[in-house]
Protein backbone atom coordinates (compact mmCIF):
# COMPACT_ATOMS: atom_id res chain seq x y z
CA UNK A 1 0.00 0.00 0.00
CA UNK A 2 1.35 3.40 -1.03
CA UNK A 3 1.76 5.91 1.81
CA UNK A 4 0.04 9.33 1.34
CA UNK A 5 2.24 12.29 0.51
CA UNK A 6 1.70 14.89 3.25
CA UNK A 7 2.82 17.79 1.01
CA UNK A 8 -0.10 17.15 -1.32
CA UNK A 9 -2.54 18.14 1.47
CA UNK A 10 -1.32 21.76 1.30
CA UNK A 11 -1.21 22.10 -2.51
CA UNK A 12 -3.08 25.21 -3.82
CA UNK A 13 -3.71 24.09 -7.41
CA UNK A 14 -7.07 24.39 -9.27
CA UNK A 15 -9.86 22.08 -8.25
CA UNK A 16 -11.31 20.27 -11.24
CA UNK A 17 -15.11 20.34 -11.41
CA UNK A 18 -16.94 17.02 -11.72
CA UNK A 19 -17.97 16.23 -15.29
CA UNK A 20 -21.75 16.52 -14.64
CA UNK A 21 -21.46 20.02 -13.09
CA UNK A 22 -19.27 21.21 -15.92
CA UNK A 23 -21.75 19.89 -18.44
CA UNK A 24 -24.65 21.66 -16.74
CA UNK A 25 -22.75 24.94 -16.69
CA UNK A 26 -21.98 24.67 -20.38
CA UNK A 27 -25.60 23.85 -21.16
CA UNK A 28 -26.81 26.86 -19.16
CA UNK A 29 -24.35 29.19 -20.88
CA UNK A 30 -25.33 27.93 -24.30
CA UNK A 31 -29.04 28.34 -23.48
CA UNK A 32 -28.51 31.90 -22.30
CA UNK A 33 -26.34 32.89 -25.29
CA UNK A 34 -28.85 31.58 -27.81
CA UNK A 35 -31.77 33.59 -26.33
CA UNK A 36 -30.23 36.45 -24.45
CA UNK A 37 -30.68 38.86 -27.35
CA UNK A 38 -34.48 38.57 -27.21
CA UNK A 39 -34.48 38.84 -23.42
CA UNK A 40 -32.42 42.01 -23.48
CA UNK A 41 -34.63 43.54 -26.15
CA UNK A 42 -37.76 42.72 -24.13
CA UNK A 43 -36.18 44.14 -20.99
CA UNK A 44 -35.27 47.36 -22.79
CA UNK A 45 -38.85 47.87 -24.03
CA UNK A 46 -40.30 47.06 -20.60
CA UNK A 47 -37.96 49.47 -18.85
CA UNK A 48 -39.05 52.32 -21.09
CA UNK A 49 -42.72 51.46 -20.63
CA UNK A 50 -42.34 51.27 -16.85
CA UNK A 51 -40.66 54.69 -16.83
CA UNK A 52 -43.62 56.10 -18.75
CA UNK A 53 -41.58 56.83 -21.86
CA UNK A 54 -44.29 55.56 -24.19
CA UNK A 55 -43.51 58.17 -26.85
CA UNK A 56 -40.07 56.62 -27.33
CA UNK A 57 -41.55 53.23 -28.14
CA UNK A 58 -42.12 52.67 -31.82
CA UNK A 59 -45.08 50.88 -33.38
CA UNK A 60 -42.77 48.04 -34.41
CA UNK A 61 -41.67 47.54 -30.80
CA UNK A 62 -45.28 47.48 -29.58
CA UNK A 63 -46.16 44.87 -32.19
CA UNK A 64 -43.07 42.91 -31.24
CA UNK A 65 -43.84 42.98 -27.50
CA UNK A 66 -46.31 40.01 -27.36
CA UNK A 67 -43.90 37.85 -29.40
CA UNK A 68 -40.98 38.69 -27.12
CA UNK A 69 -43.19 37.98 -24.08
CA UNK A 70 -44.09 34.52 -25.40
CA UNK A 71 -40.43 33.85 -26.19
CA UNK A 72 -39.40 34.73 -22.64
CA UNK A 73 -42.23 32.62 -21.19
CA UNK A 74 -41.14 29.69 -23.35
CA UNK A 75 -37.53 30.15 -22.22
CA UNK A 76 -38.69 30.13 -18.60
CA UNK A 77 -40.57 26.91 -19.15
CA UNK A 78 -37.53 25.25 -20.74
CA UNK A 79 -35.26 26.56 -17.98
CA UNK A 80 -37.49 25.02 -15.33
CA UNK A 81 -37.66 21.68 -17.13
CA UNK A 82 -33.90 21.42 -17.61
CA UNK A 83 -33.03 22.70 -14.12
CA UNK A 84 -30.77 25.50 -15.25
CA UNK A 85 -28.92 27.70 -12.79
CA UNK A 86 -30.83 29.67 -10.17
CA UNK A 87 -29.73 33.07 -11.47
CA UNK A 88 -31.18 32.40 -14.95
CA UNK A 89 -34.47 31.20 -13.46
CA UNK A 90 -34.79 34.26 -11.21
CA UNK A 91 -34.03 36.61 -14.09
CA UNK A 92 -36.57 34.97 -16.41
CA UNK A 93 -39.32 34.83 -13.77
CA UNK A 94 -38.93 38.53 -13.06
CA UNK A 95 -38.84 39.38 -16.77
CA UNK A 96 -41.97 37.34 -17.58
CA UNK A 97 -43.93 38.86 -14.70
CA UNK A 98 -43.06 42.39 -15.82
CA UNK A 99 -43.98 41.58 -19.40
CA UNK A 100 -47.33 40.01 -18.38
CA UNK A 101 -48.40 43.17 -16.57
CA UNK A 102 -47.51 45.27 -19.59
CA UNK A 103 -49.20 42.97 -22.13
CA UNK A 104 -52.25 41.68 -20.23
CA UNK A 105 -52.38 43.61 -16.95
CA UNK A 106 -55.12 46.12 -16.06
CA UNK A 107 -54.50 49.58 -17.44
CA UNK A 108 -56.98 51.59 -15.43
CA UNK A 109 -57.38 52.48 -11.79
CA UNK A 110 -60.38 51.97 -9.54
CA UNK A 111 -61.87 55.40 -10.09
CA UNK A 112 -61.48 55.14 -13.85
CA UNK A 113 -63.20 51.77 -13.78
CA UNK A 114 -66.04 53.09 -11.57
CA UNK A 115 -66.58 56.04 -13.91
CA UNK A 116 -66.77 53.70 -16.89
CA UNK A 117 -69.07 51.37 -14.98
CA UNK A 118 -71.64 53.98 -13.98
CA UNK A 119 -71.36 56.06 -17.16
CA UNK A 120 -72.35 53.37 -19.61
CA UNK A 121 -70.69 50.06 -18.76
CA UNK A 122 -73.41 48.78 -16.45
CA UNK A 123 -76.37 49.88 -18.57
CA UNK A 124 -74.66 48.53 -21.71
CA UNK A 125 -74.25 45.11 -20.09
CA UNK A 126 -77.95 45.09 -19.17
CA UNK A 127 -78.99 45.97 -22.71
CA UNK A 128 -76.78 43.19 -24.09
CA UNK A 129 -78.83 40.61 -22.15
CA UNK A 130 -82.17 42.13 -23.15
CA UNK A 131 -83.58 38.79 -24.31
CA UNK A 132 -82.85 37.22 -20.93
CA UNK A 133 -84.39 40.23 -19.19
CA UNK A 134 -87.57 39.69 -21.22
CA UNK A 135 -87.64 35.98 -20.35
CA UNK A 136 -87.07 36.70 -16.65
CA UNK A 137 -89.77 39.40 -16.68
CA UNK A 138 -92.21 36.96 -18.27
CA UNK A 139 -91.40 34.39 -15.55
CA UNK A 140 -91.95 36.97 -12.80
CA UNK A 141 -95.30 38.12 -14.19
CA UNK A 142 -96.38 34.51 -14.68
CA UNK A 143 -95.34 33.69 -11.11
CA UNK A 144 -97.43 36.56 -9.74
CA UNK A 145 -100.49 35.42 -11.68
CA UNK A 146 -99.96 31.81 -10.61
CA UNK A 147 -99.71 32.82 -6.94
CA UNK A 148 -102.91 34.87 -7.15
CA UNK A 149 -104.85 32.10 -8.91
CA UNK A 150 -103.68 29.38 -6.53
CA UNK A 151 -104.73 31.17 -3.33
CA UNK A 152 -107.97 32.41 -4.89
CA UNK A 153 -108.99 28.81 -5.61
CA UNK A 154 -107.65 27.24 -2.42
CA UNK A 155 -106.77 29.33 0.65
CA UNK A 156 -104.41 26.68 2.00
CA UNK A 157 -102.00 27.58 -0.79
CA UNK A 158 -101.40 30.88 1.00
CA UNK A 159 -99.73 29.11 3.92
CA UNK A 160 -97.65 27.00 1.55
CA UNK A 161 -96.41 29.94 -0.49
CA UNK A 162 -95.95 32.78 1.98
CA UNK A 163 -92.96 32.48 4.39
CA UNK A 164 -93.75 32.33 8.09
CA UNK A 165 -92.08 35.72 8.67
CA UNK A 166 -95.02 37.35 6.86
CA UNK A 167 -97.69 35.33 8.67
CA UNK A 168 -98.24 37.79 11.54
CA UNK A 169 -101.59 39.46 10.92
CA UNK A 170 -101.32 39.12 7.15
CA UNK A 171 -103.27 35.89 6.84
CA UNK A 172 -106.56 34.97 5.17
CA UNK A 173 -109.49 36.07 7.33
CA UNK A 174 -107.66 39.14 8.72
CA UNK A 175 -109.79 42.28 9.05
CA UNK A 176 -109.28 45.44 7.00
CA UNK A 177 -107.97 47.27 10.08
CA UNK A 178 -105.41 44.57 10.82
CA UNK A 179 -104.11 44.65 7.26
CA UNK A 180 -103.99 48.45 7.27
CA UNK A 181 -102.04 48.33 10.52
CA UNK A 182 -99.40 46.12 8.84
CA UNK A 183 -98.88 48.89 6.27
CA UNK A 184 -98.60 51.70 8.81
CA UNK A 185 -95.47 53.73 9.61
CA UNK A 186 -93.23 53.66 12.65
CA UNK A 187 -92.93 56.55 15.10
CA UNK A 188 -89.13 56.92 14.88
CA UNK A 189 -86.09 55.50 13.09
CA UNK A 190 -84.63 53.69 16.08
CA UNK A 191 -83.35 50.24 15.16
CA UNK A 192 -83.99 50.70 11.45
CA UNK A 193 -80.29 50.52 10.56
CA UNK A 194 -80.14 46.95 11.83
CA UNK A 195 -83.37 46.27 10.00
CA UNK A 196 -81.80 47.59 6.77
CA UNK A 197 -78.78 45.32 7.18
CA UNK A 198 -80.98 42.25 7.66
CA UNK A 199 -83.09 43.18 4.64
CA UNK A 200 -79.99 43.57 2.49
CA UNK A 201 -78.74 40.14 3.58
CA UNK A 202 -82.08 38.50 2.77
CA UNK A 203 -82.58 40.24 -0.59
CA UNK A 204 -78.99 39.70 -1.66
CA UNK A 205 -79.40 35.99 -0.91
CA UNK A 206 -82.39 35.77 -3.24
CA UNK A 207 -80.58 37.66 -6.00
CA UNK A 208 -77.41 35.59 -5.71
CA UNK A 209 -79.41 32.36 -5.80
CA UNK A 210 -81.28 33.53 -8.89
CA UNK A 211 -77.92 34.25 -10.54
CA UNK A 212 -75.98 31.20 -9.36
CA UNK A 213 -78.66 28.70 -10.34
CA UNK A 214 -78.44 29.95 -13.92
CA UNK A 215 -75.45 27.68 -14.54
CA UNK A 216 -77.87 24.74 -14.69
CA UNK A 217 -79.02 25.99 -18.13
CA UNK A 218 -81.16 28.70 -16.50
CA UNK A 219 -84.08 26.46 -15.54
CA UNK A 220 -83.63 26.73 -11.73
CA UNK A 221 -83.38 30.52 -12.05
CA UNK A 222 -86.74 30.66 -13.81
CA UNK A 223 -88.33 28.39 -11.20
CA UNK A 224 -86.92 30.53 -8.38
CA UNK A 225 -88.30 33.71 -9.97
CA UNK A 226 -91.72 32.09 -10.37
CA UNK A 227 -91.75 30.91 -6.75
CA UNK A 228 -90.73 34.29 -5.31
CA UNK A 229 -93.29 36.14 -7.37
CA UNK A 230 -95.99 33.64 -6.43
CA UNK A 231 -95.51 34.88 -2.85
CA UNK A 232 -96.17 38.41 -4.08
CA UNK A 233 -99.26 37.28 -6.00
CA UNK A 234 -100.65 35.57 -2.90
CA UNK A 235 -100.18 38.68 -0.76
CA UNK A 236 -101.71 40.91 -3.42
CA UNK A 237 -104.75 38.64 -3.40
CA UNK A 238 -104.96 38.97 0.40
CA UNK A 239 -104.96 42.79 0.41
CA UNK A 240 -107.16 43.05 -2.65
CA UNK A 241 -109.77 40.98 -0.81
CA UNK A 242 -110.18 43.90 1.65
CA UNK A 243 -110.04 46.60 -1.00
CA UNK A 244 -106.46 47.56 -0.05
CA UNK A 245 -104.70 46.74 -3.32
CA UNK A 246 -103.62 50.35 -3.91
CA UNK A 247 -102.42 50.75 -0.34
CA UNK A 248 -100.40 47.56 -0.65
CA UNK A 249 -99.00 48.56 -4.04
CA UNK A 250 -97.92 51.97 -2.69
CA UNK A 251 -96.34 50.38 0.39
CA UNK A 252 -94.48 47.88 -1.79
CA UNK A 253 -93.46 50.34 -4.49
CA UNK A 254 -91.18 52.36 -2.20
CA UNK A 255 -88.52 49.66 -2.23
CA UNK A 256 -90.11 47.09 -4.54
CA UNK A 257 -89.45 48.92 -7.79
CA UNK A 258 -85.72 48.77 -7.00
CA UNK A 259 -85.66 45.37 -5.30
CA UNK A 260 -87.76 43.55 -7.89
CA UNK A 261 -85.79 45.21 -10.70
CA UNK A 262 -82.57 43.93 -9.11
CA UNK A 263 -83.96 40.40 -8.77
CA UNK A 264 -85.09 40.61 -12.39
CA UNK A 265 -81.56 41.52 -13.51
CA UNK A 266 -79.98 38.83 -11.31
CA UNK A 267 -82.26 36.18 -12.75
CA UNK A 268 -81.59 37.44 -16.27
CA UNK A 269 -77.81 37.37 -15.67
CA UNK A 270 -77.96 33.76 -14.49
CA UNK A 271 -80.26 32.84 -17.34
CA UNK A 272 -77.85 34.50 -19.78
CA UNK A 273 -75.03 32.16 -18.74
CA UNK A 274 -77.25 29.08 -18.78
CA UNK A 275 -78.69 29.97 -22.19
CA UNK A 276 -75.23 30.58 -23.70
CA UNK A 277 -74.08 27.18 -22.41
CA UNK A 278 -77.14 25.45 -23.84
CA UNK A 279 -76.89 27.29 -27.17
CA UNK A 280 -73.21 28.26 -27.65
CA UNK A 281 -73.54 28.72 -31.42
CA UNK A 282 -70.21 28.60 -33.24
CA UNK A 283 -68.23 28.97 -30.01
CA UNK A 284 -67.15 26.22 -27.65
CA UNK A 285 -69.22 25.85 -24.48
CA UNK A 286 -66.28 27.10 -22.41
CA UNK A 287 -65.80 30.19 -24.55
CA UNK A 288 -69.53 30.94 -24.55
CA UNK A 289 -69.74 30.57 -20.76
CA UNK A 290 -66.65 32.73 -20.28
CA UNK A 291 -67.97 35.54 -22.47
CA UNK A 292 -71.45 35.55 -20.94
CA UNK A 293 -69.94 35.20 -17.46
CA UNK A 294 -67.97 38.43 -17.83
CA UNK A 295 -71.08 40.27 -19.02
CA UNK A 296 -73.24 38.81 -16.25
CA UNK A 297 -70.64 39.62 -13.59
CA UNK A 298 -70.87 43.27 -14.61
CA UNK A 299 -74.65 43.13 -14.26
CA UNK A 300 -74.40 41.45 -10.86
CA UNK A 301 -72.03 44.14 -9.59
CA UNK A 302 -74.79 46.64 -10.26
CA UNK A 303 -77.38 44.33 -8.69
CA UNK A 304 -75.50 44.47 -5.39
CA UNK A 305 -75.66 48.27 -5.51
CA UNK A 306 -79.39 48.14 -6.22
CA UNK A 307 -79.87 45.79 -3.28
CA UNK A 308 -78.16 48.26 -0.97
CA UNK A 309 -80.47 51.03 -2.24
CA UNK A 310 -83.53 48.78 -1.84
CA UNK A 311 -82.59 47.87 1.74
CA UNK A 312 -82.20 51.55 2.62
CA UNK A 313 -85.57 52.40 1.05
CA UNK A 314 -87.29 49.50 2.78
CA UNK A 315 -85.84 50.30 6.17
CA UNK A 316 -86.32 54.09 6.21
CA UNK A 317 -88.72 55.73 3.69
CA UNK A 318 -91.13 52.80 3.67
CA UNK A 319 -91.27 52.70 7.48
CA UNK A 320 -91.41 56.48 8.02
CA UNK A 321 -93.55 57.80 5.12
CA UNK A 322 -97.20 56.83 5.36
CA UNK A 323 -99.00 58.76 2.62
CA UNK A 324 -100.04 56.65 -0.35
CA UNK A 325 -99.22 59.45 -2.79
CA UNK A 326 -95.76 59.97 -1.32
CA UNK A 327 -95.04 56.27 -1.44
CA UNK A 328 -96.12 56.03 -5.07
CA UNK A 329 -94.03 59.10 -5.89
CA UNK A 330 -90.87 57.54 -4.43
CA UNK A 331 -91.39 54.14 -6.02
CA UNK A 332 -92.49 55.58 -9.36
CA UNK A 333 -89.56 57.97 -9.53
CA UNK A 334 -87.10 55.18 -8.92
CA UNK A 335 -88.77 52.95 -11.50
CA UNK A 336 -88.57 55.69 -14.13
CA UNK A 337 -84.96 56.34 -13.19
CA UNK A 338 -83.93 52.70 -13.59
CA UNK A 339 -85.78 52.33 -16.91
CA UNK A 340 -84.18 55.49 -18.33
CA UNK A 341 -80.75 54.56 -16.99
CA UNK A 342 -80.77 51.05 -18.40
CA UNK A 343 -82.63 51.47 -21.68
CA UNK A 344 -82.40 55.15 -22.69
CA UNK A 345 -79.07 56.35 -21.28
CA UNK A 346 -76.54 55.23 -23.91
CA UNK A 347 -73.25 57.16 -23.90
CA UNK A 348 -70.49 56.13 -26.34
CA UNK A 349 -68.34 53.18 -25.31
CA UNK A 350 -64.91 54.44 -24.21
CA UNK A 351 -63.57 51.02 -23.28
CA UNK A 352 -64.00 51.24 -19.48
CA UNK A 353 -65.59 48.81 -17.00
CA UNK A 354 -64.94 45.65 -18.98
Amino acid sequence: MKAPVISSWFRTGDVTAPPDIESAALRSDRFRLEREGDWRRLEDILSRMERGSLRRITDEELLELPTLYRTAASSLSVARETSLDRATLDYLESLVQRAWFQVYGPRQGLFTWLRGFFLGGWSRAVREIWLDVCIALFAMVAGTIVGWLLVSRETEWYYRLVPTQFLDTRVPGASREELLQSLSVQENAQGLSTFAASLFSNNAGVAIMAFALGFAFGIPSILLLIHNMAVLGAMMWLFAGQGLELNFAAWLSVHGTTELFAILLAGAAGLHIGRSMAFPGNRSVLDAASESGRRSALVMTGVVIMMVVAAFLEAFPRQLIGGMGERFAIGGTLLVFWVIYFFVFNPPDRGGAE
